[in-house]
This record gives C-alpha cells, structure tokens and sequence, in this order.
C-alpha cells in the first residue's frame, strides 16, 4: 500500500486533478497486439476463437462449443444458496426500476411552414454484454448492463464473458444472466470476444451495440472496432474521490477507499479534507486496516489537504471522477452541480451499495470522462431517428431557404431537388 500526503494551496485544480489521475502506473500500449487479434478473428472466425479461448482466455481444454446450452443458467439460479440468490434478486428488481424509469416518450412537432418532424427512439436489435470473469465472477455486471438493454426493448441480448480454466462460467454469473433475460451465452473473453461480436463469425452472430466493463485489453478493442459495432464508452481503472467534513468518520472513510481500492492497484483512490486531523485519522485507519485485507495490499491512496471544501469541490470537479462521495453537511444540496459518473450522500452513502444493490449503474464514465457522459442505462441502446412529413404546401415555403443555402454553399442540385417538389418554380424565391 502506497499513501501520497499532499498539502495543496488551493491554486491550479486542474493541474493537481491530472497528477492525481496518473499516479498510478499507465497501461502498456496494446493496439498493436489487440489489432492483431481482431484480424485473426476477421480472417480465421470461429478456428480462432477455439483456439484463443486456451491461449487468452485460460480454459484447461478447447471447447465443444462456444454457446452454454439454453436451460443452464436458469438451472445455475436455482442451484445458488439463497443468501446469494436473493441478493441478485433484490439487485435485479432495483436495476430494473431505475432502468425503466428512463424510457422516455417519442417527440413530435409540427413547424409553422406545415412540415412535422418526428424523433423516434427505438432499441438496436441486437446488443451484448461483456463481463469480466474468468477466474473471478462478476454477476453484478451482468445485471447492470443486460437489464439496461432488455428493459430498452432490445430483441436480442447476448453475453459474453470469459470462462474459468474448466471452460465453464460460474454459476452467480449464469444465474444473473437468467434473471436478466439473456438470449445467448458464450464463453469468450478479451479483444477476441469483442472482435467476434463486431465482425460476426460462423458461430456468432454479430451485434449492433457492445456494452459493459473489461479490461485494457476489452477496452482498446471496443476502440479499434467502433464505427463497426456501437459502444457504451471507453472504461478505464475504477476512481474514488471522497471529500470530507472536519466531522467526518476516519475509519468509514478508510473502508471506503479500501473498498474501492480492491479494483486494482492502477485504481486511483482519492481523499479530499479541509482539516488535517481528519487525513492523520484517515492516514492511521488506512495502515491499520491494509494490514489484515490482502486484496488491498498494492493499493494507492492520495489524502489532499485543501483550503476549503469549495476548493476540495474544485479539485474534484477538475478530476471529474468516476465515483464521487461527499461527507459534509449539506452535501446532498452540492451533489447536483458535481462533475462525477455517480454521486453518493446521505449518512450512509458509502460506494458499495451503488457496486451492487442500490439500483444506479455501476457501469460508470472513467478518465475524466465524467464531464460529457454519464452512466450505462437504456440510452445505450437506443438509436434515435427522424422522420420528416413535408406537405406540398410546406414546400413551398421552404425553397427559398432551401434554395439560397444550397447556392451559398455550392451545391445547386439541393436546391433543384428542392424545387421540383414545389407547385413554385422561381429560384430567386424568397423565404415566405
């Protein structure tokens, strides 16, 4: 474990936001490596995954097929022990409400040349889920990314996710797959699954929307492929930053930014206070309670004194971070002007219920991102269209316009395509 001490003046937020964020050690380029995959997989198909699903994605043996067999995950829910059963149940049946709570109805608007101008929203017909897995299971991203895209009425909903050295996936990421209404399932992993869902093989069918976390590798082949299929964004290491009251409790804080620190050690936890008893209790409670948690051990943690609270709200506006806690008074009434993927407040607000039950998405913008994007939800597979209804008359009325922008721009046939669906055959026509 890494504790950063930092006393910082108030000044320059932006600059102290980026050296944050690249306190932890950067990921090696892969696009090199991750291009060469999706071409394998472009011109090899189904020979390559087979293959790739030993050499990448660890399996013991090749597989006899790709696609886990319809029946199993609704067998592995029932299989689980309760306790765990009915925690994916309460997850799923709270993703689900804040899910459907965002569908939205369609816009329809007449204009006053007479023309009607209507954005749809409709789901993709296809999309699929990546979650990670292989020797660890991650039931919740199941749950956060496929209930998205059923409630959004997608046709067809596809996971992939890697499996454990037995070829198989876990049986918690079977079951959330069941209770999120998965059409299909396959064992796959890393850039080769994504390079299989964007390009369609033999045994895969491509899609049109890929969503939900991985790691470098997921993420730079959702980078090289989009344009082919849609994405949901770009993830990068998980992100904290907690800004804290003088009154705040240390230990909370501790376990906090612990918690969030078991993603990995390239995820940067950040504590913000205004009072430096507060980060000397912070700072004690991190070493004393690392020691015994393992999956901690590498993690690196960044205390930052600030001015006031207001700068420590700054700073964290400037690093735009994926999850953002904020533990002071009055908090809940600064939440709503915060640049972050997911606030937490309230006296237990703590990061967890949001990984898991609380029913936001923890499928969240990273790197920054934060200031133009915001968490996975139907949006993400919805494509919008208009449909545009001209009348004759409202073309009439509109050819002036239409006519004088065309020749302004040195495209005369819009102008003439416009004029002969006029009853008015004058191209010196004036706007009406």
């Amino acid at each position: 474990m890494r504790i950063e001490r930092i006393a910082w003046d108030g000044s320059k937020p932006t600059e102290l936001a980026g050296r944050l964020r690249h306190s932890v050690s950067p990921r090696p380029d892969l696009a090199e490596s991750v291009a060469a995959i999706i071409e394998r997989v472009r011109t090899e198909g189904d020979a390559a995954l087979y293959e790739m699903s030993v050499e990448l994605d660890g399996a013991e043996r090749t597989p006899e097929s790709l696609q886990v067999p319809g029946g199993e995950a609704e067998a592995a829910h029932f299989s689980l022990d309760p306790e765990l059963s009915g925690a994916l149940s309460l997850a799923a049946e709270n993703i689900r409400a804040v899910a459907e709570a965002e569908l939205r109805p369609q816009v329809e608007l007449t204009l006053p040349q007479g023309q009607t101008v209507s954005v749809l929203e409709e789901a993709v017909r296809s999309a699929a889920i990546y979650a990670p897995g292989g020797r660890a299971a991650y039931p919740s991203s199941v749950l956060m990314s496929a209930i998205p895209a059923r409630v959004a009425g997608v046709g067809r909903v596809v996971l992939v996710s890697p499996p454990g050295p037995d070829g198989r996936l876990r049986p918690a990421v079977l079951a959330a797959a069941h209770l999120a209404g998965v059409d299909e399932i396959y064992t796959l992993g890393g850039a080769h699954a994504v390079a299989a869902l964007a390009l369609g093989t033999a045994e895969v069918a491509a899609v049109d929307v890929i969503a939900g976390p991985g790691n470098a590798w997921v993420t730079e082949a959702k980078r090289q492929l989009y344009g082919t299929v849609g994405i949901d964004g770009l993830a990068g290491p998980s992100e904290l930053v907690v800004i804290a009251g003088a009154s705040a409790d240390a230990r909370e804080i501790a376990l906090d930014a612990l918690a969030q620190a078991e993603h990995g050690p390239d995820s940067p936890v950040v504590v913000v206070a205004d009072a430096a008893a507060l980060l000397d209790e912070v700072s004690k409670e991190l070493e004393a309670l690392a020691g015994d948690r393992p999956s901690v051990a590498d993690a690196p943690f960044s205390l930052v004194e600030a001015p006031t609270l207001d700068h420590a709200l700054r700073l964290s506006d400037a690093f735009a971070p994926e999850h953002l806690e904020l533990r002071f008074d009055g908090a809940a009434e600064r939440a709503p002007t915060r640049l972050a993927g997911c606030v937490f407040v309230g006296e237990a607000g703590a990061t967890a219920f949001g990984d898991y039950v609380a029913g936001s998405n923890h499928v969240l913008p990273t790197g920054g991102a934060a200031r133009f994007s915001g968490p996975l939800g139907v949006s993400a597979f919805i494509r919008r269209m208009s449909v545009v209804d001209i009348p004759a008359e409202a073309a009439d009325k509109l050819l002036g316009a239409t006519d004088a922008l065309a020749r302004a721009e040195g495209l005369p046939v819009h102008g003439e395509s416009a004029r002969v669906r006029s009853g008015r055959k004058d191209p010196d026509l004036q706007v009406t």
